[in-house]
């Protein structure tokens, strides 16, 4: 297992800016984003019509000794708005094809949220089952938008020898371990996740149970920790819809890994992929309002160095 970046939190920097900082830092593996909500001008998808492009982009990504572990592409391809969803999911189409060309074996995004209807203007996530118009809602979204899209969707990335990362995420049909894995076994194996722990803290699941549940359903990992604060839970609970710059009064706010779990919690989750057949990357994605990028970077890559060497399998002494 190695310790990687999404680049999006140095989207600021150039391409060489950023290679250069993440070398200095001890870390040749990134995860780049491609569009949609996380937009990273370090991988344009217009390298597709651009032979020359792509060959330079990859030529200088192995001359500083680079890797990319996936492409990202965030977004919404069921959005109600059929401008948006067309656009989300065309990306998405492009990135897969990236992705194909870069050797790439993953690519991120979200399974989406439609609305209520074909009239519907908004996303319409559904937390409860009552009144009882919501499972009719739900059902409707899975029926006619969630299994048609994806289900093409993972057979045109299975096509081009991809895998699809779903990030669980609220706000998004599949939010929990689940209602994942019901995507995935109506959707089939090309699909999976990108397992991000900060979004099961929140949720009062248990990331290292969930790895057990998730199994090799887990195609890449970020590294990313949660606060909680239990001042404030009792009065808001979990759906806390506070800006998450509002850090005194939120229930849970994102942090830098070690911020929010002490690196014991850190070795168990290591060891618990390990156990369950996960030893690709630990990608570090920053969205610590406390800290800056370069702060929350570099104390993570300090943080998870250590462990990630710590957990190193052991030679068997009769070998």
């Amino acid at each position: 297992m190695r310790v990687g970046v999404f680049t999006a939190l140095l989207a600021q920097l150039s391409l060489d800016e950023v290679l250069k900082k993440l070398k200095s830092l001890g870390v040749a593996t990134v995860e780049l984003g491609t569009g949609n909500y996380p937009g990273d001008p370090h991988c344009k998808l217009a390298m597709l019509e651009n032979k020359a492009e792509l060959t330079a982009f990859k030529q200088k990504l192995a001359d500083n000794g680079f890797s990319i572990s996936a492409l990202s592409c965030h977004g919404n391809a069921l959005h109600p708005n059929p401008a948006v969803a067309k656009a989300n999911q065309e990306v998405n189409r492009k990135t897969i094809l990236l992705a194909e060309k870069l050797g790439v074996p993953v690519v991120i995004d979200f399974a989406g949220c439609p609305g209520d209807s074909d009239k519907a203007k908004h996303p319409n996530w559904v937390t409860c089952p009552w009144p009882p118009e919501y499972l009719d809602v739900l059902d409707w979204q899975w029926e006619k938008k969630v299994i048609p899209y994806w289900t093409k969707r993972a057979k045109f990335a299975d096509d081009h020898g991809v895998k699809v990362a779903i990030e669980m995420h609220p706000g998004f049909v599949s939010y929990s371990p689940e209602t994942m894995l019901r995507l995935r076994s109506a959707a089939g194996k090309a699909i999976g996740v990108n397992y991000d722990p900060s979004h099961m803290f929140w949720q009062g699941i248990d990331p290292i149970a969930a790895v057990r549940v998730l199994g090799n359903a887990i195609f890449h990992v970020h590294a990313k920790d949660t606060q909680i604060y239990e001042r404030n839970l009792p009065v808001t609970g979990v759906l806390d819809t506070k800006k998450y710059t509002d850090e005194r009064n939120r229930a849970w706010i994102f942090r830098t890994v070690g911020y929010g779990h002490g690196a014991e919690w850190w070795s168990e989750f290591i060891s618990t992929l390990r156990m369950y057949g996960y030893d690709y990357v630990l990608s570090i994605e920053h969205e610590d309002s406390i800290l800056s990028p370069t702060e929350g970077l570099s104390k993570a890559i300090r943080f998870l160095d250590e462990i990630v060497v710590k957990e190193q399998p052991a030679a068997a002494w009769w070998v």
